[in-house]
């Protein structure tokens, strides 16, 4: 498979996230993959969101008014509540907003389903697009989502509806669900999020890593991902060295480093020889491929 650029979120610097207007974007500019997270309504279907409560930083309820901390979480929300609320502006003069200056609004957005996203692609004829799926869950809080396999046989039976059984791969942090969707799906490939830094560390505590322990790998984290029978590593970018890429590719694993976003980052991933680039800025990530001239993804019209 050739090098694989994923829009995160769609294109999360340039259009709000988890969005069919942030989708649309990062297909125009040209992505081999839309990256997307998951959760579940109160009845039962499957949406796009990074996050398991609403978002104040993005969201507005039916009045225009910016909800306050702690959002309601998806899980107590009908489909038909959770779409009275607004997704398509970032609240001016938080850090969120602060960090995507260059994000365009689009009011009027609402948390999509996965099966709407799947109807979009296949109606802008993208029918080389990709998704990387990630079922957004945490042990450490198991009251917002449903239990792992539930979660997967959710996220599975949509994915089968729509045909994209071929197109999708499933990712996360917490691979308890990963380890469901594989003995569901082994067709579906899975790829592993790991991360250890103050603000996520899921190599650390068994529970994020469905049993699986590092010290019983060498210390290991591409050995740890191939323990979980994973297809795809993908390291916070920080944590990626030509060490750890070379043991990977040797253990025959892709190797897809998350979030990407600055110049001074992708040149030195794509020298490196990365699988693939996960970034909120496909098109900074196609300007560097440009230059090597790597090939570059359609973009859809």
């Amino acid at each position: 498979m050739a090098f694989d650029l994923q829009g995160h979120r769609g294109a999360r610097g340039l259009a709000p996230e988890n969005t069919l207007a942030g989708f649309a974007a990062a297909l125009r500019i040209g992505v081999d993959t839309l990256e997307l997270d998951l959760a579940i309504t109160r009845d039962g279907v499957v949406v796009i969101s990074h996050d398991p409560r609403l978002n104040p930083d993005l969201t507005r309820d039916a009045s225009g008014n910016w909800i306050t901390a702690p959002g309601p979480a998806i899980n107590t929300l009908s489909l038909g509540e959770l779409q009275r609320y607004d997704v398509g502006r970032l609240q001016p003069g938080t850090r969120y907003a602060q960090r995507y200056p260059q994000q365009l609004p689009a009011d009027g957005e609402r948390i999509p389903t996965l099966a709407a996203l799947f109807q979009k692609v296949k109606a802008l004829g993208a029918d080389h697009v990709r998704f990387n799926i990630e079922i957004k869950q945490t042990p450490l809080e198991p009251g917002l989502t449903p239990q792992p396999e539930a979660f997967a046989r959710a996220v599975l039976a949509v994915v089968r509806e729509h045909g994209m059984g071929q197109r999708v791969t499933v990712q996360g942090f917490d691979w308890r669900s990963l380890q469901a969707m594989r003995a569901l799906a082994p067709e579906i490939p899975i790829a592993a999020l790991t991360v250890r830094q103050s603000f996520l560390d899921n190599l650390t505590d068994p529970r994020w890593t469905a049993g699986l322990k590092l010290a019983d790998h060498g210390g290991s984290v591409p050995r740890l991902v191939k323990a979980l029978g994973a297809a795809v590593w993908s390291p916070y970018h920080l944590e990626l060295d030509a060490g750890s890429l070379a043991e990977a590719k040797a253990l025959g694993l892709k190797v897809i480093p998350w979030t990407v976003n600055e110049p001074a980052q992708i040149e030195p991933l794509l020298g490196l020889g990365v699988d693939g680039i996960i970034t909120d800025h496909p098109e900074r990530v196609r300007d560097a491929m440009a230059r090597r001239r790597m090939p570059l993804p359609a973009a859809a019209r």
